[in-house]
């Protein structure tokens, strides 16, 4: 049995990546602070917003005072302007509150850190309120799964899972599982009719027939526009399709593990934790231990997207030419816009990236020192307006708006449990994979729960 392996080693791709907090080192000048602007403005609505800032550096003296300044006017706005103050926390970033602002107004906002020797900026950030937006919710509810981890087919909370982990929605809008300890890939109808479309439940590598097929801890997931299924087998250390004939058979990889780019029979990953498809049939798998995204052609050829193996934390423009590349740090999900941009859930960097088609990678939300905004981020979804949805390990489903607006829409970071209800009355354990389909509907993997539950973006608007 492989159970024991695969307990140890899926639970490796859910651990937190805890950052030092100890005193940041001051310079020898007479230096004021560095701090960075937060890249997102978080739960914008008619008249409130929320900014914050990092502080990098503390300079040559205690921080004295830190905050958001902001303007309607002042494209560069300064403590001159209206400004707020803040607590810094341990890993010296904060987040304030900015009330009384004016609906349908266009806003300037910078982070400010100040010391004895001066007063510092971040980078501005506009943001845009909206005409009559109170509040932007998840109505949770549960899909399917009882919640006892075990393996039964049925509707709704008839079913059993065993720590589901993977999410994928087809054009139809019914929603694939993979139900990682029952070593199975499910299928749930619009109806909540839930059936299993391949693996016999046994952990181990064989391909063929859909039900006597073996997977060894699948996790992420996609679904190609003819039907079929792609599975990121993280214990296999493959990628495999399910075809819509019900044949399991391997795309890339080898269930040895390791790293080499090439043809898609010598090619190795390891652990590959998500996958995503584009248009033309190629697939980019987020490459867990490898700190890799990889690209599969369609033709079976395998390459490196962006990535190096050691890991770690880097923006730039990848040039392979000489070598120059971005660093990830156990990346977990991945998914594509229509453009073909890459955007990856970061997980030990806590971070959400975006891949340019030309190269560039850069932080669209999150980052070392700002664990709180997106906590740990695992599996990711976006629906045709650009918008994405985030899986936070932590217990949150997180809405980032194609404007880079931020939305904590059900749950909350460092609570775990189980609760149907409207955001933080909801609760979740361990939510890893995530899919969204035409009409909007979230579907969310719960891990801990064994069940698979259901979130509604409900927009409050404003009462006269």
């Amino acid at each position: 049995m492989k159970t024991p392996l695969l307990i140890v080693t899926l639970f490796l791709s859910f651990s937190i990546i805890l950052l030092g907090t100890g005193c940041k080192k001051a310079a020898t000048a007479s230096d004021p602070p560095t701090i960075a602007t937060a890249d997102v403005i978080l739960d914008v609505t008619s008249t409130t917003a929320q900014s914050g800032g990092t502080v990098s550096s503390i300079g040559s003296g205690v921080i004295t005072d830190v905050g958001v300044c902001y303007s309607t006017t002042n494209h560069l706005p300064t403590t001159a302007d209206t400004k707020t103050t803040a607590v810094i926390t341990n890993s010296y970033s904060y987040v304030s509150n900015l009330t009384g602002l004016t609906p349908k107004t266009t806003y300037y906002v910078r982070a400010y850190a100040s010391n004895a020797f001066g007063t510092s900026y971040g980078n501005a950030v506009k943001f845009t309120t909206s005409g009559t937006l109170s509040a932007v919710t998840g109505a949770v509810t549960t899909f399917a799964g009882s919640g006892a981890d075990g393996f039964a087919d049925g509707t709704g909370t008839a079913a059993q899972f065993n720590n589901p982990i993977g999410v994928a929605v087809d054009a139809q809008g019914n929603i694939y599982i993979s139900d990682s300890f029952n070593n199975r890939i499910r299928k749930i109808t619009q109806a909540g009719v839930v059936s299993t479309i391949a693996g016999n439940g046994t952990a181990g590598y064989v391909n063929g027939v859909a039900a006597t097929a073996e997977f060894y801890g699948p996790q992420g997931l996609a679904v190609d526009a003819q039907g079929n299924v792609f599975v990121a087998d993280f214990g296999n250390n493959v990628i495999r399709k399910i075809s819509t004939a019900g044949v399991v058979s391997t795309v890339a990889g080898d269930p040895d593990g390791g790293y080499l780019d090439g043809a898609a029979t010598v090619a190795k990953f390891s652990s590959p934790a998500a996958v995503a498809v584009d248009k033309q049939g190629n697939l980019f798998v987020a490459d867990f231990n490898n700190n890799m995204i990889r690209k599969i052609t369609s033709a079976g050829v395998v390459s490196t997207v962006a990535g190096v193996k050691s890991g770690g934390y880097s923006n730039v423009t990848i040039n392979t030419a000489t070598g120059v590349n971005a660093a990830f740090k156990n990346p977990d999900g991945i998914v594509l816009d229509a453009a073909g941009n890459i955007f990856v859930a970061d997980l030990g960097n806590n971070a959400i990236r975006e891949i340019t088609t030309a190269g560039v990678v850069t932080t669209i939300a999150g980052g070392p020192g700002q664990a709180a905004l997106i906590g740990n981020p695992g599996g990711l979804a976006m629906d045709a307006g650009g918008n994405i949805f985030i899986a936070d390990e932590n217990g949150r489903v997180i809405e980032l708006t194609a404007a880079r607006v931020l939305y904590d829409l059900a749950g909350t970071s460092g609570l775990a449990g189980f609760a149907d209800g409207s955001g933080v009355t909801a609760q979740f354990s361990t939510p890893q994979g995530i899919g969204v389909d035409a009409s909007g509907n979230i579907y969310v993997a719960d891990f801990n729960n064994n069940r698979v539950r259901k979130v509604l973006v409900v927009n409050s608007e404003v009462k006269n």
